[in-house]
């Protein structure tokens, strides 16, 4: 019986630990799936004024940011929502309006390496500038770069700020801008939806912001860097007068619910490792009974408190052990097998940018999972170590009568 309890308790803390890194790795993998995602869209680092007027000195920023060893890009962005309205067609939306610098925003966005119809082309053109929008945005309301098979749509931009003076003067129409749609461009369908490029200079006269823009966007070398350079940045930059922002402030409170369900789904599944180390409780203390005369031998013989103590320690420690490296070689042949194989896909996958779930391996995650399980089983053989330690010498010789 106690070899059964005892292996009951092996399987426990095997099926706890296996869990434990499976999960773990799950949690791990849809992170870095979403980061990379919502990172290829926002920069690495954002620096925006703290006054409403934007940044006025952007050649100043910029080349402060660019001496900085990690940072590889510098880009300067005007940014703000706006009505789109087409031209002849029932089309009312709010977008926002993101001006960029044609000579410097490949060095930060990957946005023109995925233009699936037409150009990348911001330039103004016969009269008109060119506009960039969603693939789904465009699909959605039929409008489309030129093509062999007719002209290019053309569409209006109006500020929500010009809408709004419009809207307090008693005569006048909202400053309207024209624009010519001369590519599509597809990178998530939120985003596409939602978000439009045009030139900088164009964006600053739609927004009336003059020579003002709304952050200058950095790049950098390693992600993992950011908070460094952010600390930097902070140091080089005229202190009260600049917000810095990395790629997890951008998007900090989803990151940090998912931080949360990862955590809190560990601690759930501890709870398996728990039940096994009562297990060990239960297991230990029924050999601590059985072998009540082999201890008082021991006790006769010149063997401390402490030495006993020690034995039943490390009988603890060895069930912890074996339990937790069966686990782990459980845990990373399932986690593995998930990685290359694919062997659960996701249940309606074609609503997903994903077909299984991702898995991404953290080493400091499974160091942890060994520590708190052999520190559990550990705790689980200190009431038995105890009980053990105490037994007295003539206690033991009666039960053996």
């Amino acid at each position: 019986m106690i070899s059964v309890i005892t292996g009951v308790s092996v399987s426990g803390v095997t099926l706890g630990v296996a869990a434990l890194i499976v999960v773990l790795s799950v949690m791990n993998g849809f992170y870095d799936f979403v980061r990379e995602m919502l990172v290829s869209i926002d920069p690495h680092i954002r620096i925006e004024s703290v006054e409403s007027t934007g940044i006025q000195n952007v050649e100043e920023i910029t080349s402060a940011a660019i001496t900085l060893k990690e940072v590889i890009g510098v880009t300067p962005v005007v940014e703000g929502k706006a009505m789109l309205i087409g031209e002849g067609q029932q089309i009312n939306k709010v977008v926002v309006v993101r001006g960029v610098d044609m000579s410097t925003v490949r060095q930060v966005s990957t946005v023109l390496d995925h233009v699936d119809f037409g150009s990348f082309d911001v330039a103004r053109s016969d009269g008109l500038p060119g506009v960039v929008i969603g693939s789904s945005l465009g699909r959605r309301f039929g409008l489309f770069p030129a093509s062999s098979g007719g002209g290019a749509s053309r569409i209006s931009l109006v500020s929500a700020q010009g809408l709004e003076r419009s809207l307090t003067k008693i005569i006048g129409a909202p400053p309207f801008r024209g624009f010519e749609v001369r590519g599509l461009f597809e990178l998530q369908s939120i985003y596409d939806e939602s978000h439009v490029f045009v030139d900088i200079e164009e964006a600053q006269r739609l927004f009336s912001s003059g020579s003002a823009i709304t952050a200058v966007e950095v790049k950098l070398s390693r992600i993992g860097q950011a908070e460094t350079v952010k600390a930097e940045l902070q140091e080089i930059l005229p202190s009260g007068k600049y917000r810095v922002k990395t790629w997890y402030d951008l998007q900090k409170s989803l990151y940090d619910v998912m931080k949360l369900e990862k955590w809190g789904a560990s601690i759930i599944l501890v709870l398996i490792v728990l039940v096994a180390a009562f297990n060990i409780v239960g297991s230990l203390t029924m050999v601590v009974i059985e072998k009540r005369a082999d201890i008082g031998i021991l006790r006769s013989m010149g063997f401390r408190k402490s030495d006993i103590r020690g034995v039943f320690l490390l009988e603890g420690l060895f069930i912890g052990i074996l339990g937790v490296l069966s686990g782990v070689a459980v845990g990373l042949g399932l986690a593995l097998a998930q990685k290359y194989f694919k062997l659960v896909p996701l249940a309606e996958q074609e609503s997903f940018l994903i077909d299984a779930y991702p898995i991404a391996i953290q080493p400091m995650d499974i160091i942890l999972v060994v520590i708190v399980a052999i520190g559990l089983c550990m705790v689980a053989a200190i009431y038995p170590a105890h009980r053990a330690a105490q037994l007295e010498p003539a206690d033991a010789v009666r039960s053996m009568g």
